[in-house]
């Protein structure tokens, strides 16, 4: 018997004139997304305030039909179906905007793992790139073995990073276009095969979905929030590497590139996003370890408690930053502020105060920690 929960869940996904957003506030508001296709009609348009248009295209009989097609074909390839209320959801996607409802997933990597790096670039990647891209898989695996690699199975720079990551048995997920019923492009079959067992093939797009042009955009949303920071190798002035970036840059994540020559072709996109100070310059994978504050060894627990007793005259507000972010470890501006139900402009004075007195610190991307 299919799984009823999942059917209305993939079932949300399918009705025209409901997107992500749209369906996180429907979500939201029901508490139970099985409602939406349940409740009578007049109910949908009073309690909730749908229009009469969206309920109908709720209640036509394909939207299930397709939905229940769906889970026998997951279930035939082994394929983990990612609502956004999973606890195996990324929580890091989860946090952007217009995170998808729902993922699909075949692989075995943890898509919460602690240090999540995105590498793309140009698909015209030159000989400079590829190097490039295999020392700073290296170099990150020397460091911190246990992170993952995200692309997108593109040519150039993507499956170069894919690649690097394999050779080195480095856990590598490749974000798609399209549905996990096919592999594009068809050269990199296998590399995805191997990466199945490896990492792993991760997409918001039900079989039979086309790798059409719009997809690679929708796609790069992904590579660019499921991510701690997004690495452009190498892009010429436009490109997907671009676009990629400029989400990253929209979700308050760091952004790295690697500059090149003036002259050349495909780093005019690197040297452009360093220039517009979208993107911090890195020669190497210890920049981007500098950059975002990360270390090999956990922080004392011992030096921070010191820290706070220092200062033990907080007054409310400061204590409960303080409280939020001891459990919370670190935390984006927006999103503390959201937590505390302050303004920006009110908590960015607090967290000044704090951080004079050394018991938080700012790190890249607006994100707060206790120093």
């Amino acid at each position: 018997m299919l799984n009823q929960d999942l059917i209305y869940q993939i079932g949300i996904t399918l009705v025209k004139g409901i997107g992500n957003i749209t369906a996180k506030q429907i979500i939201e508001n029901m508490n139970d997304v099985a409602l939406l296709f349940k409740e009578k009609k007049h109910l949908l348009e009073k309690t909730y305030g749908l229009s009469r248009r969206l309920i109908n295209e709720i209640h036509r009989p394909d939207v299930l039909t397709r939905a229940e097609k769906e889970i026998r074909f997951i279930e035939r390839a082994a394929i983990t179906p990612l609502f956004i209320t999973d606890p195996d959801y990324p929580n890091r996607l989860k946090d952007c905007v217009d995170a998808p409802v729902m993922l699909y997933f075949r692989g075995n990597a943890d898509l919460n793992a602690g240090k999540i790096i995105s590498i793309v670039g140009t698909r015209n990647a030159t000989a400079y790139g590829k190097e490039t891209t295999d020392r700073l898989v290296h170099d990150i695996l020397e460091v911190f073995p246990e992170s993952l690699i995200v692309s997108g199975l593109a040519y150039g720079i993507d499956i170069a990073a894919h690649r690097a990551a394999l050779r080195e048995n480095m856990a590598t997920v490749g974000i798609l276009a399209h549905g996990l019923d096919r592999i594009y492009p068809p050269a990199h079959r296998n590399a995805a095969v191997e990466m199945i067992n490896a990492g792993g093939l991760l997409t918001d797009f039900i079989s039979d979905t086309n790798p059409d042009r719009q997809n690679f955009v929708k796609r790069n949303r992904i590579v660019a929030g499921i991510s701690d920071c997004t690495v452009v190798v190498e892009s010429a002035k436009k490109g997907g590497a671009l676009i990629t970036a400029n989400i990253a840059d929209s979700y308050n994540r760091d952004i790295f590139a690697f500059p090149g020559k003036a002259c050349d072709k495909y780093s005019e996109g690197c040297n452009s996003l360093i220039k517009s100070k979208k993107a911090a310059l890195i020669t190497s994978a210890e920049d981007i370890f500098h950059e975002m504050n990360w270390s090999d060894s956990p922080e004392p627990v011992r030096t921070q408690s010191i820290q706070r007793d220092l200062f033990p005259e907080l007054n409310p507000e400061e204590q409960l930053v303080m409280e939020i972010l001891s459990k919370a470890g670190n935390m984006q501006l927006n999103l503390l502020a959201i937590e505390l139900d302050l303004p920006v402009s009110r908590l960015s004075v607090i967290l000044f105060e704090l951080e004079m007195n050394g018991l938080v610190r700012c790190k890249p991307g607006g994100m707060y920690s206790l120093f």
